[in-house]
């Protein structure tokens, strides 16, 4: 397997063929189209790109999918709802940035409608399937990103993250989501869930390739360095896991010690009190995100979503602006004393998709899901999760740092620590 550098090296070289990169990708998409992974494949766009390719970039060559939330030119754009059929009118800034570096845009990825559900079994054209089990969930909203980069369809692929919207799939499909700092890549012609909260991030097979798509979006290059001490959290409610996440968290901490980390306990801000305090905060951007269009048509959880944030007061929303200021500042004060901070990324392996059929279990299920990645948007860190070492389906670590730069070399570290 190839890594992103590698194939653009091959490109620019003229060792490796834009065109037999962007066929195989295609082929691939088709084999897994049942996965519901890629809305939309620009098929003649892709194949024009290829050929016309001039061999430049950090990332000549290199098929990639957007996530149907992120405007493209000339592509559609319904966000995955029924209640929208556009068509792109120019690029996001991160799709700019994507061709400026040499990247192909074979399609569109698949997003939770609006981004705003972390399943990813809401969308115009159904469920998200899960490459490791088609019956299960892939997570969401960044579901097709995760799927497709699981399934071997394209090694890079750019999603969206808000409450965990990068990490979720991730973890749930086994791959490496990383989340940049707030504002590292720009939200530039994103359909926006909660602009105080959205992040644009990258999906990748490993931690170089993120670090190295982050590189060539970015022109920040990482500087290396070798973590020495790891924050192991111990908010009772960030470890609340099933038993098969738990047994691979525990093992991986095991590895991580006889690595030579210095493991140190940390206590994080009450994790009730910052869950709602993000959500305070999304709920009434979204809804104003959404005044003046007709919901008539969004998904059922996503009217019922947009329902209960529309119960958040501005003095609510007011004083949680506030309190995420303080929350901030306390997760900065203890990501001053390690290198980074460590927890599972979801606490349950992936779920059914039947387990969303009722109300009962759509609540079950997103608490799941959300409980570990939403504090990460609300104090703008970046937060990586890379896939743990498993018998079973896959598991994800986050890594919480202070830095991209932290981010991105601590969880390189910890990556070849549980490979070797």
């Amino acid at each position: 397997m190839e890594s992103l550098k590698e194939i653009a090296t091959g490109v620019r070289a003229g060792r490796v063929d834009p065109v037999a990169l962007v066929e195989e990708a295609l082929q691939r998409a088709d084999e897994s189209a049942g996965l519901n992974a890629v809305v939309h494949l620009d098929v003649e766009g892709a194949r024009k790109a290829a050929v016309d390719h001039d061999r430049t970039g950090a990332l000549a060559g290199v098929p990639v999918l957007v996530k149907e939330i992120v405007e493209v030119a000339g592509l559609p754009y319904r966000c995955g709802s029924a209640a929208m059929d556009e068509i792109g009118r120019q690029d996001a800034d991160v799709v700019r940035r994507l061709r400026a570096a040499g990247a192909i845009v074979i399609g569109l990825s698949y997003t939770h409608e609006f981004a705003y559900g972390c399943t990813g079994t809401s969308n115009r054209v159904g469920p998200c399937r899960n490459p490791h089990d088609p019956a299960r969930m892939t997570g969401g909203s960044s579901a097709g990103a995760g799927a497709a980069v699981a399934a071997g369809v394209v090694p890079l692929a750019i999603g969206t993250d808000t409450a965990g919207s990068v990490r979720i799939p991730a973890a749930l499909c086994g791959v490496v989501g990383f989340k940049p700092s707030y504002g590292t890549l720009s939200t530039d012609r994103v359909f926006p869930l909660s602009q105080s909260l959205d992040h644009v991030g990258v999906l990748t097979r490993t931690v170089a390739d993120a670090a190295y798509a982050l590189e060539a979006l970015t022109g920040v290059p990482p500087a290396a360095a070798r973590p020495t001490r790891l924050g192991v959290v111990t908010n009772p409610e960030y470890l609340d896991f099933t038993a098969e996440v738990g047994a691979a968290w525990s093992a991986a901490l095991a590895r991580l010690a006889a690595a030579g980390a210095q493991l140190v306990d940390v206590e994080l801000p009450d994790w009730r009190h910052s869950f709602t305090t993000a959500a305070a905060i999304q709920g009434p951007e979204a809804v104003a995100n959404h005044t003046g269009r007709s919901t008539a048509q969004y998904q059922p959880d996503v009217q019922e979503r947009l329902r209960e944030a529309a119960q958040i007061t501005r003095a609510e929303y007011d004083a949680a602006r506030t309190e995420a200021a303080e929350i901030t500042a306390e997760v900065n004060g203890g990501l001053g004393q390690v290198d980074a901070v460590l927890m599972p990324t979801v606490l349950c392996t992936a779920p059914l998709i039947t387990d969303v059929d009722t109300p009962e279990g759509s609540k079950a299920v997103r608490s799941q899901l959300l409980k570990n990645t939403r504090l990460a948007n609300l104090t703008r860190h970046p937060a990586v999760s890379l896939p743990l070492p498993t018998d079973g389906l896959p598991v994800g670590l986050q890594v919480i740092a202070a830095t991209n730069n932290q981010a991105a070399t601590t969880t390189h570290w910890i990556e070849d620590q549980l490979s070797a």
